[in-house]
């Protein structure tokens, strides 16, 4: 899976604050992501986040240029 730093993804399960929809702050062979809701930021071995994941909502502005 080819992510940015910036994208938003949503993810199968809500966090406990209520919200699904994650930003990407970090990229590498772990993914460190912030609720848009609440700010918490978590980090997720790489494969467990791609299994975790659904879909990228929003790609990161210029990337793919």
């Amino acid at each position: 899976m080819l992510l940015n730093v910036g994208d938003i993804v949503k993810m199968r399960k809500s966090h406990p604050c209520g919200n699904d929809l994650w930003k990407i702050t970090f990229v590498g062979s772990d993914i460190k992501m912030r609720c848009e809701k609440c700010q918490r930021i978590v980090m997720l071995e790489r494969p467990v986040f791609e299994k975790r994941v659904k879909k990228i909502v929003q790609p990161a502005d210029g990337a793919g240029a």
